[in-house]
């Protein structure tokens, strides 16, 4: 009996080799008849990696360009060589800076006209641009500001009802609600 366990065995061992071998030949067939494309597909692989890694250096070189140019700014706000640094390295924070100079300076001239996508900063220049005019903040991110603001215009210009019209639509949970309802106060008759 255990002859047979053995014949079986080496059968069944064999079985398994020649189906490994039979692989392999299927696998060499395949690789010498799609050699070409195989090494195209490695090598644009590796030139995309390559790539990537290249792009991801660039793009962190560009960054610590423009924090280095933000540190110079930060100490002499008029060097104008590390505003071109900045600029073209990265216009997104050369317009937030420009944005926070107008501001703190109060000029409403010199607020800068954001680029393409970038609709955040774009709106809070519209909105600071009219306060620092005198006319009241139109802005989606500001929106209960906004709404204050136009409140406390119509006030001063004794629109009563017009005002209260506006205070009425700034939400309870807003930041600015206390400030609502002190107006709200005062368009009491």
């Amino acid at each position: 009996m255990s002859l047979k366990d053995d014949v079986k065995f080496v059968k069944e061992e064999l079985s398994s080799d020649e189906k490994l071998l039979e692989s392999a030949f299927r696998l060499e067939r395949v690789y010498r008849k799609h050699r070409s494309k195989i090494f195209v597909v490695l090598a644009l692989l590796i030139a995309g990696i390559g790539g990537r890694v290249l792009y991801g250096a660039y793009h962190q070189y560009r960054l610590e360009q423009a924090n280095e140019a933000l540190l110079v700014l930060r100490k002499n706000p008029a060097d104008t060589a590390a505003m071109k640094r900045l600029e073209k390295n990265n216009p997104r924070l050369y317009h937030l800076y420009n944005y926070s100079l107008s501001i703190d300076r109060k000029d409403a001239s010199s607020l800068p006209r954001p680029g393409k996508g970038e609709e955040i900063l774009e709106d809070i220049v519209r909105y600071h641009r009219n306060v620092l005019v005198g006319k009241a903040g139109d802005s989606r991110y500001y929106h209960d500001l906004s709404l204050v603001e136009k409140a406390y215009m119509l006030l001063k210009k004794g629109e009563k009802e017009k005002a209260r019209a506006q205070l009425v639509l700034v939400p309870e949970n807003s930041p600015v609600a206390g400030i609502a309802r002190l107006l709200k106060h005062s368009t009491l008759k």
